[in-house]
């Protein structure tokens, strides 16, 4: 008896189904994918190939920017509060309670003691525009010395991470008038924020890394 052929047929896959799972998936990750917003203080750090990672929390950060200018910002988990009324009670500013609170909300500091007061009287997108710097190049009137001793009384307790960044065009006296402050009040370990990039082959640092590499695979 002979055999009976079926006919073949064309498979086809109905994707309407996976188009729509596709669709819903980018959809949700655009309505809650949150962009890096734009840094109050733009600076443009030196490259590194340190590969080890800025600590994200006590942070005392200062900033150097293009111009030589110095900031001050904390960390929102820092003690601010208690940093500002240090401040107040050194330099005798008679801050009142309102300005001490607007400063645990400010971006960053970066006036001197002078203007202080008015600083913090401005709200938040008018102290983003008050860039006149911290003065730290008179070492008779170093005013970030100020600020360093008041986070070191504040952090009395905890570990403060003190962060340095820098940028590339930054003016040396204020580098040096920034680690003066430190020293003056015994914080001698920082580390400083750059721009990660890869080791450059063939330098030795890369052959080093490659060793310690076979060492471990045990090649």
């Amino acid at each position: 008896m002979p055999r009976v052929k079926v006919p073949r047929k064309s498979t086809s896959v109905d994707m309407t189904a996976m188009c729509d799972v596709a669709f819903l998936l980018l959809s949700f990750f655009i309505l809650t994918t949150k962009f890096k917003p734009t840094e109050a203080l733009e600076v443009v750090t030196p490259n590194s190939v340190a590969s080890k990672v800025a600590p994200g929390s006590d942070l005392v950060l200062i900033t150097i920017d293009n111009n030589g200018k110095v900031f001050y910002s904390l960390s929102e988990d820092a003690p601010k509060r208690e940093v500002i009324e240090n401040v107040n009670e050194q330099r005798n500013l008679g801050l009142t309670d309102a300005e001490i609170t607007a400063f645990t909300k400010a971006q960053f500091v970066g006036v001197p003691f002078s203007k202080l007061k008015g600083f913090l009287k401005l709200n938040a997108e008018q102290q983003l525009l008050q860039k006149e710097g911290i003065p730290v190049t008179d070492s008779a009137n170093n005013e970030l010395t100020v600020w360093m001793n008041a986070s070191y009384k504040a952090f009395q307790g905890q570990k403060l991470n003190l962060l340095l960044k820098g940028d590339n065009n930054s003016k040396y006296p204020s580098f040096k008038g920034v680690i003066a402050a430190f020293k003056k009040n015994d914080l001698m370990k920082f580390q400083m924020v750059t721009n990660p990039q890869n080791v450059p082959v063939g330098s030795e640092l890369y052959k080093r890394n490659v060793a310690e590499n076979r060492s471990k695979a045990g090649i």
